[in-house]
């Protein structure tokens, strides 16, 4: 009996050991591995950033993978498709925080997405990482699990209409939107600085993603008389309600977008329909000739492993990636949630290679930076046309 009881008091300190070692190992780290997850579109309407910036964000873990790793520990990617669905994103975040037990979330695509993930992912202590989204709400309100790098929509098209009135003159303001959480950003963004300036919000039509026939709200729009169209559109959306209003002959008007415009696709649409085409930018775009030499050997080794040029989704993807990588670094061999997150508020002055805003953050600081610059398509590529803009 007296043996029974000396075992079962050593098999309990034994387990009391175990929790205590299981309470003290961060999730989705062990000695040789650091298990990071993303969330984005490989399939959708946003395959364009989806594949491009996870293929990135691939490339450069996986070159400090080459070179030994973190403090000898390799990162593992494991990146799920959403179809640009929000269903699809749910399921795919539910996998990755449960079943693979990701550390951390990186460069997850979607203002839908990441705002249905977030009360799981934060419950179950997984911070979001510079997604690709530029909503307040990837950090706002403030958690200490989220980061973000950029200027927001709202900052984006509140400095687009700054310059516009203030430099052009533009007086009656109007709003073309997706009816989703992206667009209304826009739409928030426009009626904020309206506001403060004292402008004529003169009309506002939204509209679904995955609408294709914009005859009818650009005639109102020009019926209202605007004479700058600011839209809460991304692709697709950007490219036809633009065209539309020029072939139909309504030119005296300015269209401007938010980084959600500045795409390649936008700027090389057929025909050249989307030329004179105003957007915000956050970094130079990724045409090789225009790029630093160190952006250029990263564009090189980007096509000559994915047999593509990379777009303005890839940069974003290697910035939100190699940010990781510089906090991963800081809080070095003893990683913990706890470390992590003071290494990333610990980061400032970071500069990327592609001529994008200092990001500095802090304790209660987790925005990097909220400057963007305005650009315009010109013979179909995005050229940019002033230096960072504030409103």
């Amino acid at each position: 009996m007296k043996r029974i009881v000396v075992v079962g008091v050593l098999v309990g300190a034994v387990a009391l050991a175990g929790i205590a070692m299981g309470q003290g190992a961060p999730r989705g780290v062990t000695a040789n591995e650091i298990v990071l997850g993303t969330h984005t579109d490989l399939s959708g309407p946003a395959a364009t950033y989806g594949v491009s910036s996870s293929n990135a964000v691939k490339m450069r873990f996986d070159e400090v993978n080459e070179k030994g790793g973190i403090a000898g520990r390799k990162i593992k990617l494991i990146v799920e498709d959403t179809q640009y669905q929000v269903p699809r994103a749910v399921q795919a975040g539910a996998k990755l925080i449960n079943r693979d037990r990701i550390f951390a979330m990186v460069a997850g695509l979607g203002t839908p997405m990441n705002n249905a993930l977030f009360k799981d992912q934060l419950d179950a202590g997984v911070p979001n990482l510079f997604p690709l989204s530029a909503a307040r709400s990837m950090f706002e309100p403030f958690h200490r699990l989220k980061f973000y790098g950029a200027a927001t929509y709202v900052d984006q098209v509140r400095a687009g209409i700054n310059y516009f009135a203030t430099k052009k003159g533009k007086k009656a303001i109007c709003a073309m939107y997706q009816d989703t959480d992206f667009g209304k950003e826009v739409l928030d963004g426009v009626q904020q600085q309206v506001e403060k300036m004292k402008l004529k919000l003169a009309e506002t039509t939204a509209h679904k993603p995955t609408d294709q026939d914009f005859t009818a709200p650009i005639t109102k729009l020009k019926a209202a008389g605007c004479d700058l169209v600011v839209l809460g559109t991304i692709v697709r959306d950007s490219i036809v309600p633009y065209a539309t209003a020029r072939k139909i002959g309504w030119t005296d008007v300015d269209f401007l977008g938010s980084a959600a415009s500045y795409d390649g696709f936008v700027a090389g649409a057929q025909g050249g329909v989307t030329e004179g085409l105003y957007a915000m930018g956050l970094t130079d775009f990724p045409y090789r000739d225009t790029l630093s030499p160190t952006a250029q050997a990263w564009f090189d080794r980007y096509k000559e492993r994915y047999k593509v040029d990379p777009n303005i989704g890839a940069v974003y993807g290697h910035v939100a990636a190699d940010l990781t990588v510089v906090a991963l670094d800081k809080a070095g061999k003893d990683l913990t949630l706890d470390n992590f997150v003071k290494a990333l508020e610990s980061i400032k002055g970071y500069k990327d290679i592609f001529n994008g805003p200092e990001a500095s953050f802090g304790p209660d600081k987790h925005q990097g930076a909220n400057s963007s610059f305005l650009a315009v398509v010109k013979a179909g590529r995005w050229v940019r046309v002033t230096e960072p803009l504030g409103f």
